[in-house]
């Protein structure tokens, strides 16, 4: 299986600068990643918005190794706030955020990555959107969960996520559907072993419909992220039994996937939310989305072989 072979080299430095320097690189890159400045993406976010689409942003960057960095990550996303805010766009966008990039894994990096996540949740509330806290590798899940509880004291629209592929995932979806939470769910993207998490790929389908079921169920805000049209079609049931009207829940896929079927759920009235990614440290994002889907790693191979 290359998926986690992939998931491996994502957090190697030296396939980092192998792929890198592959010479299509760069063509295939763009196909996930929307650019790498403000500049880049604000036009995307205004063609996407005019297409009946609303946006999640994500300023790329993980496992940084200095509060320095994580400073320039929290300032990186109130930049972004503030482009939203003079364009008028805070309705239609809102934020994703790893907390690994506001200091998680430092020393105190719990009370470091709330430190400086809170002034992005703020900025964004006066701005009339919201964050969402992405699920990174199980061993941070705890303190993202805290932080999310902290933070919906003064702000209860932040949202998290959860992974379907997690064996503790059922717990956190009742915990959160039960409180009103907005929660995306999304199967998993990092390589977690076995005593953690489930490896069969139809297990972590069945998984990801039973954590569906109970968010539909709840009282919480559910925004599914897939591109698998049986699960989207299994949500739309699910959402019809639970007696959920269209704007009470949504749907989530990644820029440069799947766009036609993002136009169709959106036609049909759907809330849909493309989730955009921007920034120079693309890599460990990148490599995530060739893990996922083995055709993506054969758009890439192609696209390097062809180059020139």
């Amino acid at each position: 299986m290359l998926g986690p072979v992939i998931l491996a080299a994502s957090r190697s430095d030296k396939m980092r600068r192998i792929v890198s320097a592959a010479p299509g690189t760069k063509q295939v890159v763009a196909r996930f990643i929307a650019g790498e400045t403000v500049d880049d993406v604000v036009p995307i976010v205004s063609e996407l918005s005019d297409r009946g689409l609303e946006v999640t942003l994500d300023v790329v960057g993980e496992d940084i190794t200095t509060v320095e960095q994580s400073y320039a990550a929290r300032d990186a996303y109130l930049e972004l706030i503030g482009r939203l805010k003079e364009l008028g766009l805070g309705a239609r966008a809102e934020m994703s955020v790893k907390l690994s990039m506001f200091g998680q894994s430092l020393e105190n990096g719990h009370e470091l990555a709330l430190a400086n996540v809170r002034p992005v949740v703020e900025a964004a509330a006066e701005i009339g959107t919201t964050v969402t806290l992405d699920a990174e590798d199980h061993t941070t899940l705890d303190s993202m969960f805290a932080i999310h509880e902290e933070l919906r004291k003064d702000f209860p629209q932040t949202g998290c996520v959860i992974q379907a592929y997690l064996f503790r995932t059922e717990d956190d979806a009742r915990r959160l559907a039960a409180n009103g939470s907005r929660v995306r769910i999304v199967k998993g993207a990092y390589k977690e072993p076995e005593s953690v998490a489930i490896q069969d790929k139809p297990e972590i389908d069945k998984a990801y419909v039973r954590i569906m079921k109970i968010l539909m169920d709840g009282e919480g805000y559910p925004m599914i992220g897939s591109h698998d049209p049986r699960l989207i079609s299994i949500a739309q049931e699910l959402a019809r039994r639970a007696g959920r009207k269209l704007d009470e829940y949504e749907f989530q896929m990644l820029y440069g996937i799947r766009s036609e079927e993002q136009n169709r759920l959106a036609a049909e009235g759907h809330r849909m939310r493309v989730y955009t990614a921007y920034g120079t440290d693309w890599y460990g994002y990148f490599m995530r989305r060739l893990a996922e889907k083995p055709a993506n790693l054969l758009f890439f191979v192609r696209s390097i072989l062809t180059k020139g």
